[in-house]
């Protein structure tokens, strides 16, 4: 049998005092061949909630894909925008019924609605944990020191924008499969902020 290569990332999400900041590098590497160094994986899912993945680019496009689907109906039946805990276990129940061949994705999922800013991570068979903050992909090991060290309740907009890039830089130089750039995509109240940092 032939050597498997399994997708690399860095994904990372954060929750601060008023809303969540979700991350993720650009480059799509499998084993050492870098396929791409501009892809994006950070998904808006509705105007209050993305999500950001790890692992098959095909995988995590089609799952936001359906996931913001059907959102907009639920959106347009109810006449109220989707709560961040349902839209995460909408993408739970996605996950799940493709268990048998899974998507093979990691998702974090954030957003603000009537109970303020919230976080969830997501497993491939669609397993739900809320968090203060997160970590995925093959550099999240790195990752997630540098945030447990930083991260205390309450952080200011730029306070947490800088601890997920110092998080990301961390693991983009250390993980040879995480790379080419930061998106960054800062949710509130307000809506949906998008932001592309040249960081290699």
């Amino acid at each position: 049998m032939g050597e498997v290569y399994l997708p690399g990332a860095t994904t990372i999400g954060l929750v601060y005092n008023d809303g969540v900041i979700l991350a993720s590098e650009k480059r799509l590497a499998y084993g050492s061949f870098v396929l791409s160094k501009a892809v994006k994986k950070t998904f808006k899912i509705v105007d209050n909630v993305g999500a950001a993945c790890a692992g098959l680019v095909s995988d995590m496009q089609s799952l936001a894909n359906e996931a913001t689907a059907y959102a907009k109906l639920y959106e347009l039946e109810v006449k109220r925008r989707i709560s961040v805990r349902s839209a995460s276990k909408l993408l739970s129940t996605l996950l799940f019924e493709n268990r048998l061949i899974p998507l093979l994705t990691q998702t974090i999922v954030g957003g603000v609605d009537e109970n303020g800013p919230s976080l969830y991570v997501l497993d491939p068979l669609g397993s739900v944990i809320q968090d203060d903050y997160a970590t995925v992909g093959s550099g999240s090991e790195i990752a997630i020191g540098i945030i447990e060290a930083g991260y205390k309740k309450g952080l200011s907009l730029q306070e947490a924008e800088e601890l997920v890039i110092k998080a990301m830089k961390a693991a983009m130089a250390r993980d040879a499969a995480s790379g080419d750039g930061i998106d960054l995509m800062i949710i509130t109240d307000k809506g949906i902020e998008e932001k592309y940092l040249a960081i290699k």
